[in-house]
């Protein structure tokens, strides 16, 4: 009798462990699926079409968007 008690005792430490083990997986799958999901700011978005953005709003003027797009370019 105090063997049966005794061995299923035992199992439940190594089934703790494990579903610890796979909610820690969980945790962390979840957490690289939010830092590298597609719908991520700027994700797509190619340099050109950032710095007409910026052009439109105003942030850079006429001669600095200019040069910039050139460099783009060029390089």
């Amino acid at each position: 009798m105090m063997w049966h008690h005794y061995y299923a005792m035992m199992g439940f430490p190594m089934g703790g462990l494990v579903l610890t083990l796979l909610v820690f997986l969980a945790a962390a799958g979840v957490v690289v699926y939010a830092l590298r999901r597609p719908g991520s700011p700027d994700s797509g978005r190619d340099a050109a079409a950032i710095l007409a953005e910026r052009y439109a709003r105003g942030e850079i003027d006429d001669e600095e968007y200019h040069r910039r797009l050139n460099r783009l370019r060029t390089s």
